[in-house]
């Protein structure tokens, strides 16, 4: 349906698997105005198709991919697209964001989004070409590691005086296709990597999905959409996390400063400090390792670390791989850390939970539970577990399932180190509750980025006090819904790494940084109202260019006010549709190890109080004490008529 916004293509298609049936999927302004696109456009559309009795692994099950609005308006690291499915893993929805040119080629060919349903008959792989789809076998794929399905696509899309077709593809790897519960989707080097999102691809029949096409994303004012452009480039490029750390160590540079705050899960997230992190760090990728920096489309960040692997310049480790496949086992060879990274992305299976689950695995080895051969420090037999866990051959058929379903096999559930089914990433939450209770609330299960990243004013960022619960179940609240509009919008969720004012960074020792970080835990009254009041608050914030983007870029009026209001409701809405697989508050949980069990002896604080942050959390979305969105909240968001 047309659209009277730029940045829009006016196109949702919904495509069947099972028949090769292509629908129009009606999709109003008014829709666009409340949803945006990306993962909140996704959960809207499962909001209405999903009864609550669909399983993952089912016709049923949808796979939609959509773009943000903001994706080839030339608005910085705005190259994101989002994968939501029903998680083979969780049970309930996800939303996997990816980078790379997909998202762009998907808009090129027309189509905001598209939903896919049904099952292919055969092994396929679906090409889209300006809006026209056709369904090809792919017996000949099937069983190819992701870096070679992706070369055999480029010799189908070579033409005949043997030039390239410029393309974007996303594929899966053996990991998908054996259904492993963590199974990713690549796109080029990028991953698409929570929820096993690869797994329901797999399940499918689905290979691969290539786009090309020639149609042009508008804007609605050119000249004011270029000139701040370039302003939002500079400011970020000026920036000390996404000008200056971001660009020279990645997110690789958190390995040192969560060390020093006890924040690097280590041996299974017994401790909060791993003794060689210096072999593994962000300085040491940097100087002995790295080749090169690379980054996504209109990205001026240029996180992505450049490697060599079997002879090959590859993608490099993000943090949590350094973390989790460092010190989460005990292992202090970066080189095997590379090899690994690349390995794990070839069978398409995410780093986060395959590396947490072998963690699990070396824990329960060690405390007698499974005898499976794996160890804590050692690494000689790593390569070969992996490989089994995508091929489901020995005990990786059994890893495969991830730490939840082992451990409810094998006992350890304590320290089965997830939540919702999805393991967590590399940050030690009793050392940053805040981060903790993320963990526990996020909507797609354990994840740091979802639950708020509310770390970064515990420790990485701020200083603020990170044992107190005070405020931050409100700073979750503004931090989950600032990051979901962006996400919504088609950009990185680097460029809120920018919304601190630099002076709060490079002075951490200053009156003034000081002031605010002893501050933080006694201002939630104030962002208590900012949250409940946000459509008040017609602002645009001089940190925050997101907002004015959309009035240039779009024609569509935006405040910094209605910004959070958008991703509030984009959070109730996934939060909803959740509930209808049983989301409540007894599912907002984390192991007993983080909750139970303090990270120094000496320290009773430094464990995470879940229970009184879950009651503040709750109050401050209007969730009731269940933690479902009450009818009264749901309707002030717009969303009174859901299903």
């Amino acid at each position: 349906m047309a659209s009277k916004y730029a940045g829009y293509m006016g196109r949702v298609v919904m495509y069947n698997l099972s028949n090769g049936e292509v629908t129009e999927y009606p999709w109003s302004d008014k829709e666009r105005e409340l949803f945006i696109g990306g993962k909140t456009m996704a959960s809207k559309i499962m909001a209405d198709n999903f009864t609550g009795n669909e399983k993952p692994f089912s016709e049923e099950n949808l796979i939609i991919i959509s773009t943000g609005p903001l994706t080839g308006t030339g608005a910085p690291s705005s190259s994101r697209f989002n994968i939501s499915t029903l998680s083979p893993q969780t049970g309930i929805t996800t939303s996997s964001n990816c980078g790379g040119r997909f998202g762009y080629y998907l808009k090129k060919a027309g189509i905001d989004a598209l939903i896919l349903k049904g099952k292919c008959s055969e092994h396929s792989w679906l090409e889209i070409n300006n809006g026209e789809f056709t369904l090809h076998n792919a017996d000949d794929l099937w069983g190819m590691k992701t870096g070679a399905a992706q070369e055999a696509l480029k010799e189908k899309h070579k033409l005949a005086n043997g030039k390239a077709m410029k393309f974007a593809d996303v594929v899966i790897g053996p990991a998908g296709e054996n259904l492993v519960l963590c199974a990713s989707v690549i796109s080029d080097e990028r991953v698409s990597g929570r929820g096993g999102v690869g797994a329901v691809f797999g399940w499918k029949n689905l290979k691969a999905i290539t786009v090309r096409g020639t149609k042009t994303v508008s804007v609605a004012d050119q000249e004011k959409t270029t000139a701040w452009c370039q302003k939002w480039f500079t400011y970020l490029r000026e920036h000390p996390l996404t000008g200056n750390q971001l660009p020279r160590l990645g997110t690789a540079a958190l390995v040192s400063q969560m060390q020093m705050r006890g924040l690097l899960s280590t041996k299974n997230y017994n401790y909060g400090k791993f003794d060689d992190f210096d072999d593994v760090n962000g300085e040491t990728l940097a100087e002995d390792y790295n080749i090169v920096n690379k980054g996504c489309l209109t990205c001026p960040i240029k996180c992505a670390r450049t490697v060599k692997v079997e002879g090959k310049d590859v993608k490099g480790p993000e943090l949590e791989t350094l973390g989790l496949l460092g010190g989460g086992i005990l292992n202090n060879d970066m080189q095997k850390i590379l090899d690994w990274n690349y390995e794990i992305d070839e069978l398409g299976m995410d780093t986060i939970s395959a590396s947490s689950t072998l963690a699990w695995a070396m824990e329960a080895n060690e405390k007698g539970l499974w005898n499976n051969g794996l160890e804590f420090g050692k690494i000689d037999n790593i390569s070969q577990t992996f490989e089994d866990i995508a091929y489901r051959r020995g005990i990786g058929n059994e890893l495969a399932e991830g730490s939840k379903r082992l451990s409810e096999k094998y006992g350890g559930k304590e320290f089965a180190i997830h939540s919702k089914g999805m393991e967590l990433a590399a940050y030690e939450p009793r050392r940053a509750v805040g981060q903790g209770l993320g963990y526990a609330i996020a909507n797609r299960g354990g994840c740091h980025l979802n639950g708020g990243y509310l770390v970064i004013v515990e420790g990485l960022g701020l200083y603020t006090d990170s044992q107190t619960p005070n405020a931050k179940a409100d700073f979750a609240m503004m931090f989950q819904d600032l990051m979901e509009t962006i996400s919504a919008s088609g950009q990185c969720l680097f460029t809120s790494y920018a919304f601190f004012p630099a002076p709060l960074i490079t002075k951490p020792n200053s009156f003034i940084t000081t002031a605010c970080n002893k501050a933080i835990p006694h201002i939630a009254w104030a962002l208590r109202f900012i949250n409940r009041c946000s459509p008040a608050l017609a602002i645009h914030l001089p940190v925050f260019h997101h907002t004015k983007m959309f009035k240039y870029a779009l024609g569509m009026p935006m405040t910094f006010g209605k910004y959070l209001r958008t991703g509030e409701r984009s959070y109730n809405l996934e939060r909803y549709v959740n509930t209808k697989f049983g989301v409540s508050a007894a599912m907002d949980t984390l192991p007993t190890r983080l909750t139970d069990v303090p990270q120094d002896p000496d320290d009773p604080t430094t464990k995470v109080p879940l229970d009184e942050l879950k009651k503040r959390y709750y109050k401050a979305r209007g969730w009731d004490s269940n933690g479902i969105p009450t009818a009264h909240t749901l309707k002030k968001l717009g969303l009174g008529d859901l299903k």
